[in-house]
Formats: C-alpha cells, structure tokens, sequence
C-alpha cells in the first residue's frame, strides 16, 4: 500500500494540484501530464479497492472512489482543455487525500483524544 502511495497516488495527485496552483496548463505537453496523472488517479483508486482491509470496507470503499472520482473528473477536463473544470477538482482531490489520511495516518492527521 505505502508503495501505491508514494510511486502513483502522490506524484500524481502533486502534479494535478501544482497545475491548478501555478494557474492551469500553459499547453498541451502540460494537458497531456494531467491526463496521466489523472487517469493514475483513477486507476489508482480501482486498484485500493481490491486492498480493501476486511475490517473497514466501507470506508476503505467510499475514499478509494473519492480518489478515483477525482481522476475522473481532471480526466474530462484535461480531455475538454477546459481550466475552471480543472480547479474545480482541486477541492475533491484535497477531501479525498485528507479523507483517507484521517483515518490511515494518524501520525499526520492525529485523532482527538490520541496521543500526538
């Protein structure tokens, strides 16, 4: 898991975010890395659901599809060339990293009441 994170999900979900942070893709070399990186999302997210842990299912489910679902959609508008649908993934991109990082890093989101 550590591995799917740091060599896809992280590169790809940095690249996307630094995009839309810089101001949006300049030109097509810079669409055609945010199709990568976006369709690595998406993939990405298929492939956590087939790790699911038994013991969470649900929730393990829910983030993984936040984390495809975002992809998807920076997909379509890097298709589109289409620059506010791309910062408009920004948002849902972030709640799906934070989604997940809440309940699986507790060393960077520390839970109430936990040790820090």
């Amino acid at each position: 898991m550590k591995q799917i994170m740091l060599d896809l999900i992280h590169p790809a979900s940095n690249e996307i975010l630094l995009f839309i942070n810089r101001g949006g893709p300049k030109d097509e070399k810079d669409w055609a890395a945010i199709r990568h990186s976006a369709i690595t999302l998406e993939e990405a997210g298929a492939v956590l659901l087939r790790r699911a842990p038994a013991h969470d299912l649900a929730e393990w489910a829910r983030d993984a599809r936040l984390l495809a679902d975002a992809g998807a959609t920076a997909y379509k508008a890097a298709q589109n060339k289409d620059a506010p649908a791309l910062a408009a993934v920004a948002a849902p991109l972030d709640q799906s990293c934070t989604a997940c990082h809440k309940q699986y890093r507790p060393n960077v989101f520390p839970r109430p009441g936990g040790s820090q």
